[in-house]
């Protein structure tokens, strides 16, 4: 029978001890290190962490699609486009477009001025005005947004505050964006919509009335009804010798009559037009572009200014006149009266002096 005895060498309990008793002295170090916790007041809340860059705001839908680029660039055209002509088109070819696009271009070349010694030279309006295919949904997406969300202006955002940092991303593609072009819940709940149905209720302007079919629009920089008769001459011309928009001659457009164009023209049926935000109709557009040009409306409105300060003058000029001549006529009339009694006294002056 083998009987094994604990072996423990005399340093390793040295060791052990030694150990344990440097333990004790951390564990009293760090109790006497702990101070006081401070009040909750004198706590200052530290900054938020921004959830999404300032320069890159979350989007409602994702911003990798082409759709949302596409949404985005319609909202753009809407907001800084004062002049519109929409049409619809019967599926034109490429050949087709091309054509409609070189003689536009063409026909606004010819009516920009000379430029003149000395005078910067006019600003090329072919390069601004420009014929485009929509994607109507898309378009009409882009339309509730421009027409009915208004964004706040925020001066700077408080970064302390998550919540607020949210409600600032107010831009087009925002959740806040999409939910302006749906109507409220108080509006919902009077026409008795619930579910589904109150779901996919939109708000609807007047523009959205054009937008049936495939849609092609003309964009102006500026509201002018020369450029815009221009453009009705080329893509929407109306026949007879006193029409207001003729189309070219063939002297001077040779090209406007190849087949390629012509065909094209064809297909284009004029709808309307959206005006500094008003919607208009085919005799309004028309109206609009029988208005004779700024230079023309502001001679005028100098010349209706001039002819009233004159008519004011006149008036005024003609009381004062009146008057002179009433008192004028009133003092020849008493000198008349007058004068008898005057030679009548004379005459007895002198019968009484003579012997």
């Amino acid at each position: 029978m083998v009987v094994r005895l604990p072996f423990r060498p005399k340093s390793l309990c040295f060791t052990q001890s030694l150990s344990s008793q440097c333990l004790q002295q951390s564990n009293y170090a760090s109790i006497a290190a702990i101070t006081p916790a401070a009040s909750i007041e004198s706590h200052h809340h530290a900054p938020a962490i921004q959830r999404h860059s300032a320069t890159q705001p979350p989007s409602y839908r994702p911003a990798e699609l082409r759709k949302t680029q596409i949404h985005r660039q319609y909202t753009s055209l809407l907001r800084s486009t004062p002049l519109m002509l929409v049409f619809q088109h019967n599926n034109l070819k490429a050949s087709e477009w091309a054509g409609i696009r070189r003689e536009l271009a063409l026909a606004l070349r010819k009516g920009v001025p000379k430029s003149v010694e000395g005078e910067p030279p006019a600003q090329d309006p072919s390069e601004a005005v420009r014929i485009q295919v929509i994607q109507t949904g898309i378009f009409a997406a882009a339309l509730r947004v421009s027409e009915f969300f208004r964004p706040k202006a925020t001066s700077s955002l408080d970064v302390h505050a998550v919540e607020q940092e949210e409600l600032a991303m107010s831009h087009a593609l925002s959740e806040a964006a999409f939910a302006a072009g749906r109507p409220s819940k108080k509006a919902l709940k009077k026409r008795g919509l619930k579910g589904r149905a109150a779901k996919h209720m939109k708000k609807f302007t007047p523009l959205h009335r054009l937008l049936k079919g495939p849609i092609a629009l003309v964009t102006f920089p500026e509201a002018t009804p020369q450029q815009l008769a221009t453009a009705l001459s080329i893509v929407a011309p109306t026949q007879g010798s006193t029409s207001a928009f003729p189309a070219p001659k063939r002297k001077t457009s040779p090209g406007y009559y190849e087949p390629a164009v012509q065909a094209g023209v064809q297909k284009l049926l004029l709808l309307g037009a959206r005006v500094e935000g008003r919607v208009m109709d085919q005799e309004g557009v028309k109206r609009v572009g029988t208005l004779p040009s700024l230079e023309g409306l502001r001679g005028q409105l100098v010349n209706l200014l001039a002819s009233a300060g004159m008519g004011l003058t006149g008036a005024l000029e003609s009381a004062s006149n009146s008057l002179w001549f009433n008192l004028e006529s009133r003092r020849m009339d008493m000198e008349e009266q007058a004068k008898p009694k005057e030679d009548a006294a004379v005459e007895a002056k002198t019968d009484a002096a003579s012997p």
